[in-house]
């Protein structure tokens, strides 16, 4: 009787340890929220992925109209930040994305589909700030960087039909990325480091 009680303590006690494990999240818009979120998904210390919508002026925003309101397609990832860092995110971030073309990513164009930080915390403000300043001064880009940093608007998760669309309509999603040319700029921009290679 002894050891069950132990044992159902053990059990509590890791359960309550679990659930009150620290999460933090971040916001990013990059274009197809549908290859955002492939580009986070897997990732050390990354809990979740969820596409949706930021940015504009109406709440409750759906995938037909969301643009008509300023909202650009983004997506929110839930993390661990004793397994990851926010600074480890942005070097993600910005190496899944083109942050030299406004309103467009790759093949898709419209405001809809600009590249942008949504700052959750000021701390998050101040990381997401000194990366763009270090790539700026890195001098790789002839071009100005045009991607913004703001602090966070409400989130708005997209359609159930847009989640994981990368898992469950794989051909559909690379014949959309291979069609809309995403990696061949990625490399263009980023060389060895596209989409979040050559670790620093």
């Amino acid at each position: 009787m002894t050891r069950l009680l132990i044992a159902l303590v053990a059990v509590l006690w890791s359960g309550a340890a679990f659930a009150a494990a620290p999460t933090e999240r971040a916001i990013f818009a990059m274009g197809c929220f549908w290859c955002a979120e492939a580009a986070f998904e897997g990732k050390p210390g990354v809990i979740k992925v969820t596409s949706g919508y930021s940015g504009g002026t109406n709440a409750n925003p759906v995938y037909e109209t969301a643009h008509d309101f300023g909202h650009a397609e983004v997506i929110e990832v839930v993390y661990d930040p004793t397994k990851t860092t926010y600074e480890k995110l942005l070097y993600i971030f910005w190496r899944n994305i083109d942050p030299l073309t406004a309103n467009a990513q790759f093949c898709d164009r419209g405001a809809q589909y600009r590249s942008i930080i949504y700052a959750v915390t000021p701390q998050q403000k101040a990381a997401a700030l000194a990366s763009k300043v270090e790539l700026e001064k890195s001098g790789r880009f002839k071009k100005p960087i045009v991607t913004e940093i703001l602090d966070a608007k409400p989130f708005f998760p997209a359609e159930d039909y847009h989640q994981d669309y990368a898992v469950k309509n794989p051909l559909k999603y690379e014949y959309y990325r291979f069609g809309c040319g995403r990696d061949n700029r990625l490399d263009e921009v980023w060389g060895a480091e596209a989409r979040g290679g050559a670790k620093h």
